[in-house]
């Protein structure tokens, strides 16, 4: 099947591209530098988005560089866009294709801003916009569903905050993503077994923060796009706000929970919806949040957290794709989706 397929292409996929751009990189870092970019604002949709998501916290956290995630309707139908000055304009789109992000794109070269395209086609209409292009060389992809472009647009994001910082360390633990990758995809059988499990799950809620609030909102949408599970992403902090009142013995709640600054907020969460009987599958590689889970899933050992969302993801996708076979769907034609969607 092409969307199994591709989700194991994920290792091969974040290797070449960390192999064949980070010359590319290490110029689109040199460019932002010149500039004196003040902060970022990307546009983008859909899975793209979630990719958007990681680099709001990883570029924040580790480049100081503020980013504000786009309302692209301004520049289209309200035709009201914001003054951009300072800015870094980047458009995230695995196909480049769709013409909100683009204008957003236009705009900001109009206003005399530095501008990134990070996309899968260089020669698409987003690439031709953008100052600059970060072709994530993830090679075609046939499944509706988005995976391999998904995690190489996170390698890509990944791969700017280290050309940012200037750490031969980051390099380092960079060239350790695909090994881990590889290991995570490993689990597939068990986690193939779990999802009969969940044949009947109609809704969840799927939870994440920091780093993998991103995660959560990826996961989700694979739940949504290819299972047509109600699924809500939260943070762990916004879930207490309310959302957790909906949670009765044997609600689903799906967890990623890898060990880091935020891991101690996840696990209180964890503990009191363990002990409002919540149904919890968890994502970690910690022990004392996977034994408290009805269905755990091991991440490999010693993954730093800001790189975390691109190896926590993979179990996630299994998860959906296992999940949609037993509940009798085609995971390679989702209901009323097509693979390239443009919007304006």
């Amino acid at each position: 099947m092409p969307l199994q397929s591709e989700i194991h292409d994920q290792p091969l996929v974040l290797e070449r591209l960390l192999h064949n751009q980070r010359p590319v990189v290490e110029q689109i870092a040199a460019a932002i530098r010149q500039r004196g970019v003040q902060y970022a604002f990307l546009a983008a949709r859909g899975t793209s988005d979630n990719a958007g998501r990681y680099a709001n916290y990883l570029w924040g956290a580790h480049n100081r560089l503020p980013l504000a995630l786009a309302t692209p309707s301004l520049f289209t139908y309200y035709g009201q866009p914001p003054r951009l000055r300072g800015a870094l304009v980047v458009g995230v789109s695995q196909s480049g294709q769709s013409p909100d992000i683009v204008g957003v794109v236009e705009e900001g070269r109009r206003q005399g801003c530095l501008t990134l395209a990070i996309t899968n086609e260089p020669a698409s209409p987003l690439a031709q916009a953008a100052e600059l292009v970060l072709d994530i060389q993830a090679g075609e992809e046939t499944a509706v569903a988005a995976t391999k472009t998904y995690t190489a647009q996170l390698m890509a994001i990944a791969m700017l905050s280290a050309a940012l910082e200037g750490q031969a360390s980051r390099w380092q633990e960079l060239s350790a993503v695909p090994g881990w990758a590889a290991q995570a995809l490993a689990l597939e059988d068990e986690i193939a077994r779990m999802a009969q499990r969940y044949r009947y799950m109609s809704q969840c809620a799927v939870i994440g923060r920091g780093f993998n609030y991103a995660t959560a909102f990826e996961w989700s949408l694979k739940l949504k796009e290819l299972t047509y599970v109600v699924a809500d992403p939260y943070s762990s902090a916004d879930f207490l706000h309310g959302p957790i009142a909906m949670v009765t013995q044997g609600f689903p709640v799906l967890a990623v929970a890898p060990q880091g600054k935020v891991f101690g907020s996840l696990m209180e969460l964890l503990e009191r919806l363990q002990a409002g009987r919540a149904e919890l599958v968890v994502v970690s590689d910690a022990h004392e949040a996977l034994a408290i889970a009805q269905s755990p899933i091991t991440l490999p050992a010693g993954i730093p957290e800001w790189l975390s969302p691109l190896v926590s993801i993979l179990p996630a996708q299994l998860f959906a794709f296992h999940l949609t076979r037993v509940k009798g769907y085609n995971p390679e034609s989702p209901r009323s989706l097509q693979k390239v969607t443009e919007t304006q």
